[in-house]
């Protein structure tokens, strides 16, 4: 079986907001200490990363912003917004977070590895074209799914957000575009405010932006159930020619900055829906990268969870997770839910109602 190819480097851990900021080295560091630890039980290969191209950050961000970063290398502080700050190393450790996911895109297409997973910092999908947000600097998935576009050609790429916040600015990168469909869960209402379940694409893109707004409190079996009834349903009637997923840990339940119920479980059970999708529609070609996760023993914990799901998953033998009993399910999220459904299919007929 092909390796799960993973990208780490010690740059990532130089990025640093500060003593108090949640969004801090030692995320990584706790991870990178893992796989040293269980290397031996998780079939992993290490990618060599990159620096992403002034002209491939330019894809997805103004010219004027890259430039704009870019002149906060070696500078002590730049403060980018209210949550969001770079240090000396901020640039260098952006630009290969976005090449390292290049990497591994490249890899995965060219069929080196079988998926991979961007252990990289800063996170990215709440950086929108012009602005740093949210501890977010370049928007690593958005700029994927661009060059998987440009340099291989793709026509379709799905991209999945299961972090507990809304991706805002991946979803604004593509709202008017049919050719990259955007599919989030997150709590809702929560930071930064976007993803309502009528935020469904413009014009030629209407239909290829996916909402589903969840109620705090839910879990595992929630999560589950919209994997079930729209997410999983929706990508196979899309046929992406690879799947990208924004994959935060924060909607678990440990976790400071959330309010969902989300355990290990429910994260391996996501992704093994996810890996089945892969294997039906795309080859297997499944790319992670990590967004947000600030319990560091839960972030820890679900990273190695998913971590050996995607080395040891066989879609021959491997059961899809069973929906949850939605009789079960609270009334909150099944009334969510059945908004999510009916909004989408118009778009996307033959979804089943709850």
């Amino acid at each position: 079986m092909k390796p799960t190819g993973i990208v780490r480097d010690p740059v990532y851990l130089m990025h640093d907001m500060g003593v108090y900021h949640p969004e801090s080295p030692e995320r990584l560091a706790a991870i990178y200490r893992m796989i040293d630890e269980e290397r031996s039980s998780l079939n992993l290969m290490e990618i060599a990363p990159r620096d992403a191209e002034h002209e491939e950050l330019a894809g997805v961000h103004d010219p004027r912003y890259v430039d704009q970063i870019a002149g906060t290398a070696g500078r002590e502080e730049t403060f980018l917004d209210p949550d969001t700050t770079a240090c000396a190393h901020s640039w260098s450790a952006a630009v290969r977070a976005v090449g390292g996911l290049f990497s591994l895109v490249d890899a995965v297409i060219e069929g080196r590895i079988r998926n991979g997973f961007a252990l990289v910092r800063p996170p990215g999908h709440h950086a929108e074209r012009r602005r740093a947000m949210g501890f977010c600097i370049f928007n690593n998935v958005a700029l994927a799914a661009n060059y998987a576009r440009v340099k291989h050609g793709l026509e379709r790429v799905a991209i999945v957000d299961w972090d507990l916040h809304h991706g805002n600015g991946t979803q604004n990168t593509f709202y008017e575009d049919p050719t990259v469909l955007f599919i989030s869960t997150h709590q809702y209402p929560h930071y930064p405010g976007s993803g309502g379940v009528r935020e469904a694409g413009y014009g030629v893109g209407q239909g290829y932006t996916v909402n589903i707004p969840l109620p705090a409190g839910c879990g595992d079996s929630e999560y589950l159930a919209a994997f079930h009834a729209a997410v999983a349903p929706i990508l196979e009637a899309f046929g992406p020619q690879l799947i990208l997923v924004s994959a935060g840990f924060d909607a678990h339940r440990s976790d400071p900055l959330g309010g969902m119920n989300l355990t290990e479980d429910g994260y391996e059970q996501m992704l093994q829906i996810l890996m089945h999708m892969a294997a039906e529609l795309c080859s297997d070609r499944l790319v992670l990268t990590l967004e947000g996760g600030y319990h560091l023993g839960a972030l820890v914990d679900s990273a190695q969870r998913v971590l050996s799901g995607l080395g040891s998953y066989d879609p021959g033998i491997a059961a899809v997770p069973f929906p949850p009993p939605r009789d079960n399910l609270p009334s909150t999220f099944r009334s969510r839910l059945k908004d999510v459904l009916a909004m989408q299919s118009r778009f996307w007929p033959g979804l089943e109602e709850l």
